[in-house]
């Protein structure tokens, strides 16, 4: 996700694609007053900056689409699915959508909610009795200067909400040098073939990074809410999700493997020298596992994802289906992580400067603190992942936008790139 280093970056950094006459102007690209539509000539500077970024061998290629009022005023495709077939990129063509899934896991998560199959308050221990006894790792250094780690009891038991807003204390184990992470990254939590039960019973094993409800902290939260789900449902976590989301959508391509000969070469892969996707485990859609991580695991197509996303910018309905009622989804992107929260946020919040976190997505409170502001709209919701995927819902402006890529090396540069394009080709 984007640190608020990486948003400062925005109005810091000189990137290739921008002139120095659009970042004098990139003021007028925070809360642009409702009614705007899309200069065409301008959205061509977005098609410009992706064919730079193919020509210079920077990425394979990529896919951008952007809806407004229902309709696409932006939709084109660049580059290559990958260096060695050559094949173009299309709508059907597969992307893994890394922690972009958790935006998917979070709005089936909130359907279960609403039918009263889980509740917020629940304490995950309900379902998975091994949190019961979890304990918070309390980093203590000594006069040497060496440190320890101390397991405290938590404060309070761990609940349903503080998974679907990270502020469980479950972490990931691949960034960052805390003891409770290079705990995480000791105990080889990705060994051998697992399934989501298993795999929490190896974080229940393993400390808290903090309190519950005390600090935003990205991790493992979304899989142990996954494992809450099967449990609270009684079957396997892609039996819920095309239940509740992928076949009412119509999401045919969207999934945690890819088996088919003919689907698998449509796969999108990145340029050879940027194949690394940095989360401590290798995410190959090809090689069928048990495992079906929530926070990071599927597989999408634009011609799905689009759908998904127009349901989101409708308020949780699509072609007269409704997935989340009008109310659900208004929880859904409440801020639960504001300042009178209780919640803390440290380097690595990476909704950024001026958002706060809903039930499982970003959601825009504020201009943040860089001057001028970052583009977007109060209201806005977003979520990206380590393969440079990247989505923005903006109901002020009744617009969504979509990228697919695979470039974890160039994903924030991109992502904030493209944003600002996207902004400052909108008129009153």
């Amino acid at each position: 996700m984007i640190s608020n280093s990486g948003l400062r970056a925005l109005v810091c950094s000189a990137l290739v694609s921008l002139s120095a006459t659009s970042l004098a102007r990139a003021e007028g690209t925070y809360e642009i007053p409702a009614g705007a539509h899309f200069n065409q000539e301008k959205l061509g500077k977005i098609s410009d900056f992706f064919k730079n970024e193919v020509a210079t061998g920077k990425i394979a290629g990529a896919t951008v689409l952007i809806n407004q009022h229902g309709k696409p005023v932006y939709h084109e495709a660049f580059g290559v699915q990958d260096v060695v077939s050559k094949a173009p990129i299309t709508d059907k063509t597969i992307f893994r959508l890394f922690s972009m899934t958790k935006a998917i896991t979070a709005v089936v998560a909130m359907k279960m909610l609403e039918d009263g199959k889980i509740k917020l308050d629940d304490p995950v221990s309900k379902y998975i009795p091994s949190f019961a006894d979890v304990k918070v790792g309390v980093e203590k250094k000594a006069e040497d200067g060496t440190k320890s780690l101390e397991l405290v009891p938590p404060n309070r038991p761990m609940t349903v909400k503080d998974l679907m807003t990270h502020t469980s204390g479950v972490t990931y184990g691949f960034y960052g040098d805390s003891l409770v992470r290079k705990a995480y990254r000791e105990a080889k939590i990705y060994d051998g073939d697992f399934d989501l039960a298993e795999f929490a019973e190896r974080i229940a094993k393993l400390p808290l990074h903090n309190q519950p409800g005390a600090l935003w902290q990205y991790g493992h939260s979304t899989d142990i809410l996954a494992r809450v789900m099967e449990v609270a449902a009684g079957k396997p976590l892609i039996d819920i999700m095309r239940e509740k989301l992928l076949d009412p959508l119509g999401m045919v391509d969207t999934g945690f493997f890819v088996t088919a000969p003919e689907k698998q070469k449509l796969l999108a892969q990145p340029v050879p020298n940027d194949s690394d996707f940095r989360v401590g485990r290798i995410n190959d859609p090809t090689v069928v596992k048990k495992i079906q991580f929530a926070s990071g695991g599927m597989v999408t197509t634009m011609a799905d994802y689009q759908r998904f996303a127009q349901m989101l910018l409708n308020g949780g309905n699509l072609d007269g289906k409704t997935i989340l009622k009008p109310e659900t989804f208004k929880l859904m992107v409440t801020d639960q992580v504001g300042p009178k929260s209780g919640v803390d946020r440290d380097y690595f919040y990476f909704p950024g400067d001026g958002f706060g976190f809903g039930l499982g997505l970003a959601v825009r409170t504020d201009p943040g603190n860089a001057k001028p502001p970052p583009p977007g709209d109060l209201g806005e919701l977003k979520w990206d992942g380590a393969s440079g995927c990247y989505f923005v819902i903006d109901p002020k402006q009744d617009m969504f936008f979509v990228l697919l890529e695979q470039t974890p090396t160039e994903r924030q540069r991109v992502q904030r790139t493209l944003k600002q394009l996207v902004y400052e080709a909108m008129e009153n």
